[in-house]
């Protein structure tokens, strides 16, 4: 059996097991790899050095994913999905503690290509992009995990596309409407 299957029938007896967490715990070096994978890619959004790194992030995002561990998984792309959003609510709270200098009502200017260099500039950025992703969530979920897969978690169009069961062309499209929509929310706050 391939990994996939096992880890999508595992996903299936956790989500109808009395006792979920155990085999989230069996389940988790099948996708350990993975999930550092995504860590690396989620890290790439704060600055080097930071005590934040991909094994607490994995780690942290374990413990959340147990948490939730009676979920309705419906698949290997399910999981990884939402391992995804977990990690990208550590690294945003992550750069709400580097934040030094509050905005104080002050709009930081947006730029979905290139984070800022400076840190302070750099966390609040993050945090800014997931305020406004919270909006576009009530508008267009999908839009919001396509973002969320490429932005935050760092996959490759391909890659998304596959995790999210979609073709490449509705990803490509997805994270141009995702963006455009972002940068309109963005300007409707200035």
């Amino acid at each position: 059996m391939s990994n996939a299957l096992t880890i999508t029938r595992m996903l299936h007896e956790c989500r109808d097991s009395e006792h979920p967490e155990s085999i989230l715990d069996a389940l988790i070096p099948l996708v350990y790899d993975d999930l550092k994978h995504v860590a690396r890619q989620q890290l790439r959004r704060l600055r080097r050095g930071q005590t934040l790194n991909t094994t607490a992030l994995v780690n942290d995002s374990y413990a959340k994913l147990k948490s939730s561990a009676n979920l309705d998984w419906t698949d290997r792309q399910h999981f990884f999905a939402i391992a995804a959003r977990a990690m990208r609510q550590i690294v945003v709270d992550h750069a709400r503690s580097l934040m030094t200098n509050k905005r104080d009502g002050q709009i930081v200017p947006i730029d979905l290509e290139n984070l800022p260099a400076e840190v302070d500039q750099r966390a609040d950025q993050i945090v800014y992009i997931d305020q406004l992703l919270d909006q576009l969530e009530a508008i267009n979920p999908d839009l919001t995990r396509t973002f969320e897969c490429l932005y935050f978690a760092g996959y490759t169009q391909e890659e998304a596309a596959e995790l999210l069961g979609i073709s490449l062309r509705t990803a490509q499209r997805r994270w141009s409407q995702a963006r455009a929509w972002l940068r309109e929310l963005a300007s409707d706050i200035t």
